[in-house]
């Protein structure tokens, strides 16, 4: 049988958002909802019980797009600037010894609950390790058990030249869900796109 593990998401939104002008933790949806809020209510729809999102960049004006709530929590990567790794271990680090982390990224704000409902799946060993593809396409959420924390962890604080998480779940074995007939998976890097 099956282990039903709390899941918590982990939402990486410390970038400076190079790209998009502005950092994309402060960009709303044409209807006005900050994308930290989005992702958020993407991860606790799809089963999350507790979300915890990963702030860098203007992070006390960012700390303001996040729902306040019991079952939503705020960290700060300091080494942000360093790369995606640093906020992607920042938020690793404070889950409990026995959560499951389903990682998502602020710049997916059409994120929809029911693609990760389908990552997460009926439940979840301690070695799980899953991710959503789109077609051919590895995407977000990331979902991986705590067997796992410590190398990617180690993985993506290493040597700069070689700290990918998607090489690394590449090297570990990650299994892939097709998403593909729910949602196109495409991030929002530019600021036209933050308007669609």
């Amino acid at each position: 049988m099956r282990d039903r593990r709390r899941v918590v998401g982990v939402v990486l939104a410390a970038g400076a958002g190079t790209r998009m002008g502005t950092p994309k933790a402060l960009v709303r949806s044409p209807d006005g909802v900050p994308w930290p809020t989005l992702a958020v209510d993407a991860l606790r729809a799809g089963g999350c019980a507790e979300v915890v999102v990963v702030l860098g960049a203007a992070a006390d004006r960012a700390r303001t797009h996040v729902p306040i709530a019991p079952d939503v929590r705020v960290v700060i990567a300091a080494d942000w600037a360093t790369g995606p790794g640093a906020s992607l271990a920042a938020g690793l680090q404070v889950l409990g010894d026995e959560d499951t982390a389903c990682i998502t990224l602020v710049d997916l704000p059409t994120l929809p609950a029911a693609v990760v409902r389908r990552v997460l799946g009926p439940g979840s060993d301690r070695d799980v390790l899953r991710r959503a593809v789109f077609g051919d396409r590895p995407g977000h959420p990331v979902l991986v058990g705590p067997d796992h924390r410590a190398a990617l962890i180690a993985a993506v604080t290493a040597d700069p030249a070689d700290r990918s998480a998607g090489a690394w779940l590449g090297r570990a074995g990650v299994t892939g869900v097709d998403c593909a007939d729910l949602w196109d998976g495409t991030d929002r890097d530019r600021p036209h796109e933050a308007t669609r």
